[in-house]
C-alpha cells in the first residue's frame, strides 16, 4: 500500500501533530517502493512538517514544474538528505508573473552542487508503480497565469510547459499526483491514462480550479463527478472545495498539511 502525506499547503486541518504550519504552496511525500518527495512547497514549512511529523526520509524529489511556492524549500532538503531530482528542463526558466519573480529561488548550479538533476520531457518511472509524466499533450483548457512570461531567447511566453504529475498505480486504479495542474486536469488525466494503460480513480493535491470561473468551471466540476474520490487543495480554491464536498460528500476528502491518503 502507498501512503501519501500532505508536508505543505495553505492549510492545516489537523490539530495533532503539534507545530504543523501552513503556507502559500504545495508538498507531498510519497511513501511507495521508494520514499519520494512531490514538490518542497514555498519556504522551509515542508521539511519542518515533516519533523514535526517524523516521517521518512526522501531519496528522490520529483518537481511538478518552476514556480516558487512548489521549490522554494528545495535547498532545504538538499541540504538536509542525499537527493536525486527529476524535472522537466523548462522549470529552470527565469519567469515573472505581473512583474514579480517567480521561479525556482535558486541557481541552477548551486542546486546541482547538492544534487543530480535528472530532466525528462517524456515520462519517467521514478520507483515501481510511481511515473512522472512529464510535458502533457493539451487538448482540453489548460490553466496559465495572465501577464505571466518565461525568458527563453527572444519570446515572452509562458505556457508553463514544465507543469507535470505523478502516477501512482494502485490495486483499484491510478492515482494522480497534481502540484499546480498547470496543463489542466482533463489533460492530465487523459495522458495518465494513456500512458499508464488504466483509468485514474483517485485525485489529489492542486487542481488550479481558481483559473476558472462561470460555465467552464460549472463543466469541469460536473466531469470531475466520474473520480472515486478526490482530495483536492493548495490552487483548488477554498470556495471550489467547498463545492465539490458539497456535490460529492464523502467522496471529497478536505485534506492540509499533515493530512494522510492511503492508497
Amino acid at each position: 500500500m502507498t501512503e501519501v502525506v500532505i508536508l505543505s499547503d495553505n492549510k492545516v486541518i489537523n490539530l495533532r501533530p503539534q507545530g504543523l504550519k501552513a503556507e502559500w504552496g504545495f508538498s507531498a511525500l510519497i511513501k511507495a517502493k521508494d520514499v519520494i518527495l512531490f514538490d518542497t512547497g514555498q519556504t522551509g514549512v515542508a521539511l519542518d512538517n515533516l519533523l514535526v511529523l517524523k516521517e521518512e526520509k526522501p531519496s528522490k524529489v520529483v518537481l511538478s514544474h518552476g514556480h516558487y511556492d512548489h521549490t522554494g524549500g528545495l535547498i532545504n532538503f538538499l541540504r538536509s538528505f542525499d537527493l536525486k531530482i527529476y524535472t522537466h528542463p523548462d522549470a529552470f526558466l527565469p519567469r515573472w508573473y505581473k512583474g514579480d519573480y517567480i521561479g525556482i529561488p535558486f541557481q541552477r548550479n548551486q542546486i546541482e552542487s547538492y544534487a543530480e538533476v535528472i530532466e525528462h520531457s517524456d515520462p519517467i518511472e521514478v520507483c515501481k508503480d510511481v511515473i512522472a509524466l512529464g510535458e502533457i499533450p493539451r487538448k482540453y483548457e489548460s490553466a496559465l497565469l495572465s501577464d505571466s512570461f518565461v525568458l527563453k531567447g527572444e519570446k515572452k511566453v509562458d505556457e508553463i510547459k514544465d507543469d507535470q504529475s505523478l502516477v501512482i498505480k494502485t490495486k483499484e486504479g491510478l492515482a494522480l499526483v497534481l502540484g499546480c495542474c498547470h496543463s489542466g486536469l482533463r489533460n492530465t488525466v487523459e495522458y495518465a491514462e494513456d500512458v499508464v494503460g488504466d483509468e485514474v480513480r483517485f485525485i489529489l493535491g492542486g487542481t488550479h480550479l481558481i483559473a476558472f470561473k462561470g460555465n467552464k468551471l460549472l463543466e469541469i466540476l460536473d466531469w470531475i463527478e466520474r473520480f472515486e474520490w478526490i482530495a483536492p487543495c493548495h490552487c483548488t480554491g477554498l470556495m471550489n472545495e467547498l463545492i465539490l464536498k458539497e456535490r460529492l460528500g464523502d467522496r471529497c476528502k478536505i485534506i492540509g498539511a499533515g493530512s494522510r491518503l492511503k492508497l
